[in-house]
């Protein structure tokens, strides 16, 4: 009996050793590319940094693609699949149709790592770095990327629709939706402030500068001037009216003044939960950044393929 007893007991732990072990194997790690990739970080990063020097508001396209990529069955470069005959992709969904960009700038870098590692890095991992890269060169802060990314063989339009977030949404279907994700009402506010660069269309904050209350009553004025109640749908404004290209916290500022774009940002300050997060952020900027980074490492790990699953695509647009 003793004997049949240690015998379960040491199959047991040989099982659970090697569940351990294979959870391990499909961790994302910062050194994935040390050996088949050395120079990965330093190409990602030049790649960027030329882009951005042609156009800063393209870092913030580059945030938003790998947010909208994360949101929408995982950090697996979905995002970036053309259509193709077996499925209608995620470029055409509502919050990405005339409105994701930056698509050139991934296909630009990954033709560089391919020409240096061939067959090697996931367009994922790459996506996953550009957004790193992109807020520290407008000045945010930086944060520790893991990498062993793999790529999707599929898209979905119809799950991006259902998974990011629209500009309508209220306070409480924004904690629900990020909760889908595995994101806290702490994630949701630091990562909000994203909303800190970058330019958004007309159509997307006209019924916040028409139909709310919570905002500004000069700063609706100004932006009814620009944005008529039909027609300039895809005329721009930016997101923080008064450093649209540099990653600071005067986002959260400006949401305190009731002077923010979308009804889904004045959301996070309009009496609510978040209240106090927002009035934290509005003072605290390294208070923002430390809980904006650990943010963007919790969302960048969400669903990743790994192992085995999915492939490195050798061309972004398309399934191998």
């Amino acid at each position: 009996m003793a004997s049949t007893t240690t015998y379960f007991l040491l199959l047991f732990a040989l099982v659970a050793a090697a569940s351990v072990s294979e959870a391990n194997a499909d961790q994302l790690r910062t050194d994935f590319y040390s050996c088949s990739c050395r120079n990965l970080m330093a190409i990602v990063k030049t790649g960027i940094a030329k882009a951005l020097q042609k156009e800063a508001r393209i870092g913030a396209s580059i945030l938003r693609l790998h947010f909208h990529d994360c949101f929408v069955n995982g950090c697996d470069a979905s995002i970036l699949l053309d259509d193709t005959s077996k499925f209608i992709g995620e470029q055409t969904a509502a919050a990405n149709n005339n409105s994701a960009r930056g698509f050139n700038v991934i296909d630009d870098i990954k033709a560089m790592v391919e020409k240096e590692c061939p067959g090697v890095v996931s367009c994922a991992d790459i996506l996953a770095l550009a957004a790193r890269d992109s807020v520290v060169y407008l000045g945010g802060p930086s944060w520790e990327v893991g990498l062993g990314r793999r790529d999707s063989t599929t898209a979905s339009r119809l799950d991006a629709n259902n998974s990011i977030p629209a500009p309508s949404f209220s306070l409480s279907t924004l904690k629900k939706n990020f909760a889908n994700q595995g994101l806290s009402e702490k994630d949701l506010v630091a990562l909000s402030g994203a909303h800190t660069i970058g330019l958004a269309q007309c159509r997307l904050f006209r019924p916040h500068i028409y139909n709310d209350t919570n905002i500004d009553a000069s700063y609706a004025k100004f932006l009814q001037s620009k944005c008529p109640r039909t027609g300039n749908d895809r005329l721009l404004e930016p997101l923080d009216h008064q450093t649209p290209f540099h990653f600071d916290n005067l986002y959260y500022k400006n949401l305190v003044q009731k002077k923010v774009l979308l009804h889904s940002d004045q959301e996070l300050y309009n009496g609510g939960s978040t209240d106090h997060l927002v009035e934290k952020y509005a003072t605290e900027r390294v208070a923002f950044f430390n809980d904006f980074a650990e943010g963007m490492v919790k969302m960048s790990s969400i669903k990743p393929l790994t192992g085995k699953k999915g492939e490195i695509r050798l061309n972004c647009a398309k399934v191998n």
